[in-house]
């Protein structure tokens, strides 16, 4: 494998990665090259970025390599967030909201598992309509970032607390509810100040 080969798939990997991104450590163990390596080619691919104008970046935050957009297009991408025609939520949206609302807190590797589909594109959309919000980490791997439900959201669909919500959908099986519930209460990250347990204890 080439050095050219090597920098496309670490580009690959960090696209699909999104906004967890990845350690160089984890991209060296999948195509088996040394950690340096990898840092060193993810440094060229973000110059090679940088001079080729590109309307992305790759960025090190803590050690993570992560693909992102440009901060100064960010003007651009809330006029595509508000846009009119994009005010209501699509079906695949809200079936991702409703995961996140019946299994909060969940990570988006977990969204996908339910879904079965990529889900990203969903996420950053409902996290623009601030009907979701990042509310931690796991302690795994990358630690991935968990997500859940919002004040608006409960604005959104007129409900006084998460307690209001109807039965959960039939793509979210009773058992699998019962489950996650179990392990909610193994993960520290929340409080228990009032207005915040409200939107993020999960209900059925």
């Amino acid at each position: 494998m080439d050095y050219k080969e090597v920098k496309s798939i670490i580009e690959g990997l960090l696209f699909v990665s999104g906004s967890e991104g990845m350690e160089a450590k984890q991209i060296a163990e999948i195509i088996e090259i040394d950690v340096e390596e990898a840092v060193d080619i993810c440094h060229d691919l973000a110059a090679d970025f940088r001079r080729e104008g590109r309307g992305l970046q790759i960025v090190e935050v803590a050690g993570t390599f992560q693909m992102t957009t440009l901060p100064e297009h960010a003007p651009y991408f809330e006029k595509l967030a508000y846009q009119p025609q994009q005010a209501s939520l699509s079906q695949a949206a809200l079936e991702t909201l409703a995961i996140i609302a019946y299994k909060q807190p969940i990570t988006r590797s977990e969204i996908e598992e339910i879904r079965g589909v990529k889900s990203e594109r969903g996420i950053n959309n409902l996290m623009a309509k601030k009907l979701i919000q990042e509310v931690g980490r796991t302690e795994g791997p990358g630690r991935p970032i968990l997500y859940g439900t919002t004040k608006e959201f409960l604005d959104y669909f007129g409900l006084g607390s998460l307690k209001e919500l109807p039965p959960p959908p039939s793509f979210l099986p009773q058992d699998v509810l019962e489950e996650e519930r179990l392990l909610f209460d193994q993960r520290s990250i929340f409080t228990d100040t009032a207005g915040e347990s409200s939107s993020h204890e999960p209900e059925e």
